[in-house]
């Protein structure tokens, strides 16, 4: 389950890699970061220095609870590079399908991850999600999210603790709990392939704000870069909302990865439950899927 955190955000497009000097995706998530530690568990002999390369493409965008693609599927490429396997900083341009340029945004993170013993280690992260200003009114505007994260394995199940905090219109805290079971098959192909699987299931806690109106209330939460201020509630303005710390969200995960010392490719289908009632787009729903790969270079 360890190796699942050193393993473990944001997945089309190979023939843009070239683009990625001007601007990434992280997970999420957050899983191009993840998915570039995975792969660089093995180290090169005699160096502490690891470049990677990666692709992929999602159904639908999913951050902080709220789908800053717009329930539009997409595509991304990144170049990663990593120091003593636990310093790692990466940079990604994600493309949108609907959107016009072709790179919609541009993600940076940087991470980073130490494992204390068998059952504990910790890590933690920040990213710059980077819009396009000609998309800044249709998307998003530009914002910054930073987590620390501490992981406990207890043997059964891994279970990983996150606060983080995000820094845009509205600054806003989050809280998340996930327990995974990370487990792979023998060794294939001569020993130099494994296939892994890493279920898991996570909460998400955040602000929550109760709009009230003249003919109704609504609970509602601020897409990342995004504020609840602006957007329209029917044919009338709130009159009044109040705010608190809850449960936004559950989802449920199972990536499937094909492992070699140079490369993983995985899969992953994901079902969002979100526990508030938000009639808007920003509340996702339902299954999402991502396709990712990534490639030591060095």
């Amino acid at each position: 389950m360890l190796t699942s955190n050193i393993r473990s955000s944001f997945r089309l497009f190979g023939f843009t890699l070239l683009l990625l000097s001007s601007g990434i995706f992280a997970q999420t998530n957050t899983k191009i970061q993840m998915a570039a530690k995975d792969t660089s568990s093995v180290k090169s002999a005699g160096s502490y220095h690891s470049f990677f390369a990666g692709t992929g493409f999602g159904s639908n965008m999913i951050y902080l609870g709220s789908t800053i693609s717009h329930d539009q599927p997409y595509g991304y490429g990144t170049l990663a590079y990593g120091y003593k396997n636990e310093l790692f900083t990466s940079v990604s341009a994600a493309h949108l399908s609907n959107y016009n340029p072709f790179i919609a945004f541009y993600i940076g993170a940087l991470n980073y991850n130490h494992v204390f013993s068998s059952w504990f280690d910790i890590s933690s992260g920040i990213y710059r999600y980077q819009v396009v200003s000609s998309l800044t009114d249709s998307l998003f505007n530009s914002f910054t999210y930073g987590e620390l994260t501490l992981g406990v394995d207890w043997r059964l199940l891994y279970s990983k603790i996150s606060i983080g905090g995000l820094v845009s219109e509205e600054n806003q805290a989050y809280f998340q709990f996930r327990n995974s079971r990370y487990f792979q098959t023998p060794e294939i192909f001569n020993g130099k392939a494994n296939i892994s699987f890493d279920p898991y299931a996570n909460l998400l806690f955040g602000n929550l704000v109760t709009v009230r109106t003249s003919t109704e209330n609504t609970v509602v939460v601020s897409s990342p870069g995004r504020s609840w201020k602006k957007r329209k509630y029917g044919t009338t303005t709130y009159t009044s909302y109040s705010k608190h710390f809850g449960l936004m969200e559950a989802d449920f995960g199972l990536p499937v990865a094909f492992n070699t010392d140079k490369m993983t490719i995985e899969a992953e289908a994901d079902y969002i439950l979100p526990v508030y009632k938000d009639p808007d787009i920003h509340g996702p729903k339902g299954f999402i899927f991502m396709l990712s790969g990534f490639f030591r270079i060095l």
